[in-house]
C-alpha cells in the first residue's frame, strides 16, 4: 500500500467530520436563506463522501461500490449522477448563501 492510499484512507474521517459539522451548522442556522444554503452544501458533501469512499474502496481492494449496488452497466452511470448531484447541491447551496448575502 503506497502513500497515496494512506492519504485517501486518512481523508475519509476528516470528510465525515466536515459532513457532520455542515449539518450541525445548517441546523443551527434554522432554515432561512443561509441555513437552507448550508443544508444543500451538507447534502452535496455527503454525496461527495460516498463517491470518495467508493474510489478508496476501489483503489485499495478493487471493490467497486457502485457496480456492486447497481450492476456493471448502471454502476458507472450512477457514479456520474452522483458527481453531478454533488456539484449541483453544493453549487446551489453556495448560490443561495451568496444571494442572501447580497440582499442584506
Amino acid at each position: 500500500m503506497g502513500p497515496s492510499n494512506w492519504v485517501s484512507l486518512l481523508e475519509l474521517p476528516f470528510l465525515l467530520l466536515g459532513v457532520v459539522f455542515a449539518f450541525i451548522t445548517a441546523r443551527a442556522l434554522r432554515g432561512g436563506a443561509f441555513g437552507t444554503g448550508m443544508l444543500y452544501i451538507a447534502i452535496g458533501t455527503t454525496i461527495m463522501g460516498v463517491g470518495h469512499l467508493s474510489m478508496t474502496l476501489n483503489s485499495l481492494w478493487n471493490f467497486n461500490l457502485f457496480n456492486t449496488l447497481f450492476g456493471s452497466v448502471v454502476g458507472p452511470m450512477a457514479f456520474v449522477v452522483a458527481l453531478v448531484l454533488t456539484w449541483g447541491f453544493t453549487g446551489y447551496g453556495f448560490y443561495r448563501i451568496y444571494r442572501a448575502s447580497r440582499s442584506s
